[in-house]
């Protein structure tokens, strides 16, 4: 199989960026094996980068880089700085998307979600950096997924086949554009609740 999409550098996912070289390095000083090196950006990446959403920080960084430097992002930047910090020490990590409702019910409708495949042990592995939140758990676990978002039955919620090398190009261009975070509601949700034709480069 050919990882070098999944290894690329790429104007969003800026891997070698200074910033995230020396991140990378510290969190991944001393350990031995792919696995602690995943496990490790994971914890960083979920648990410190806040959701902006969750802390009400009127910025959007859109690139890895600016996730690291602003020490926020939404999930779907969140997930470019994981990718980065993977892909800076050659271990292929892509983007899987999700349609989930706003609320614990469709009363605020859908938004699209998105979360990182990592190919760990010969195998593509699903983590979802995004944060807990409401009593959700999002955990690292090789053995199976365990995501911010376990699907509602009732609704209208979905998983899209593929991984992707390249972020969401329409939600990514929403994201560019967006000055704050009203901006990105008004601009992306309800809005992007499909994924057609993501990228070129995906499985």
């Amino acid at each position: 199989m050919d990882f070098s999409a999944f290894l690329a550098e790429t104007p969003f996912v800026d891997h070698r960026d200074p910033g995230i070289q020396k991140c990378a390095a510290g969190l991944f000083s001393g350990a031995e094996h792919d696995q602690d090196r995943v496990e490790a950006a994971y914890v960083f990446v979920r648990d410190c980068i806040p959701h902006t959403f969750d802390i009400g920080a009127d910025i959007v960084p859109t690139t890895a880089s600016e996730v690291l430097r602003c020490g926020t992002g939404i999930c779907h930047t969140k997930a470019l700085l994981l990718a980065a910090l993977l892909r800076s020490v050659k271990i292929p990590a892509g983007f899987c998307y999700q349609r989930v409702t706003l609320a614990d019910d469709d009363a605020e409708g859908y938004c699209l979600h998105c979360f990182n495949a990592v190919f760990l042990a010969g195998r593509w592995i699903y983590l979802d950096a995004r944060g807990n939140t409401n009593g959700k758990n999002a955990q690292f676990s090789p053995d199976g997924p365990k995501l911010a978002y376990p699907s509602l039955p009732g609704y209208e919620e979905c998983f899209f086949s593929g991984i992707y090398a390249a972020p969401h190009a329409a939600t990514m261009a929403v994201l560019e554009k967006a000055e704050t975070l009203q901006d990105i509601l008004d601009g992306m949700y309800d809005t992007i609740t499909d994924v057609p034709d993501i990228s070129e480069n995906g499985l």
